[in-house]
Formats: structure tokens, sequence, C-alpha cells
């Protein structure tokens, strides 16, 4: 017969080889790294009126049942019904802005009508830009035009008209 004899010295240390490996199994749960983070800032969305530009719809006369004054994006103007264009009078044209940004990052662009008044008599119109999305330059910038459609009921006095409208640039 084999008998196992173990002295006090022995169990000890082998029960803290046993705990000790415990402890070690334990940290193999969980691990730590370090990971990475970004981000960047973009240049603000930037837009500017062309100085001395403006939605023009020129010099017209009106006739008793009026018509349109139609200004395209690209300058070129016509008019519908009584309304015919006055010789010599301002010519019509369209509105031009600059817009600035992040460099090749793609934006929208939406416009309201608006009216124009002579103090007396008002007329109403809708605009149109010449594109409604589009994506700033290399260089971060583009140029767009907005042209008009004026409606004229017959009615309104003669004189000069001038109003407004927005025009607004926002990044997709």
């Amino acid at each position: 017969m084999i008998t196992n004899s173990y002295s006090a010295a022995g169990l000890a240390a082998l029960a803290g080889l046993v705990f000790a490996g415990g402890a070690q199994a334990a940290s193999s749960n969980a691990s730590t790294a370090t990971g990475s983070s970004t981000g960047k800032v973009v240049a603000p969305i930037v837009l500017t009126h062309t100085t001395g530009a403006a939605l023009n719809f020129g010099s017209f006369s009106i006739g008793t049942t009026g018509g349109k004054v139609d200004v395209t994006p690209a300058g070129v103007a016509t008019v519908t019904k009584q309304v015919t264009f006055a010789p010599g009078g301002t010519t019509p044209a369209a509105d031009q802005f600059v817009v600035t940004g992040e460099k090749k990052t793609a934006f929208t662009i939406a416009t309201t009508g608006g009216s124009v008044s002579n103090g007396t008599s008002t007329m109403t119109f809708t605009t149109t830009s010449s594109v409604a999305n589009a994506s700033t330059g290399k260089d971060g910038v583009y140029s767009f035009t907005v042209g008009g459609k004026l409606t004229v009921a017959g009615t309104e006095t003669g004189g000069a008209y001038s109003g407004s409208y927005t025009a607004t640039v926002a990044y997709d």
C-alpha cells in the first residue's frame, strides 16, 4: 500500500498556488485599450449679396389688364399680356450672390418670393435660383443668380418700385 504524507508547510504552499492561479485567471477576464477619436470643425457657410446687383424687372408699361414680367436666372426677360418694356428704360437683370464655406462641400439654396412697392401700389413676385443644390469649389466659393416673375395687375400707379426677398443656403 502506498501512503502519502503531506507536511503542513507543503499543503500551505499548494493552497497558495491554487489561489494564486485563481487570481491570475480572474485578471484575464478583463482588458483595457486606448481608443482614438477625431473631429472636424467645418468652416461656416456664408451667403453674401453681390454689391450693386438686384433682381431688376426693368422699366415697363402695364396696359389695363396687366400681365407678368419674367426675368430668368440668366437675366433673360420676357413680358406677357399687355405688359411691354419701355424703350430707353432700365434693363432687366438677375440678382447675384456668392457663397463661401468649406471647400468642396454640398449645400442647398432656397429663395422666397417678395413684393415691390412705390408707397401707393404693390406688386408681388416669385423667385427662382439658377440652381437648387451646389457645391463649393476647391477654393470654398460658389456664385449663383436669382431670377423672378413679377405679377402686374394693370392698376398700379406709375413710379419707381422697390422691395426685397430672402435667399438662404445650408450645408447638405
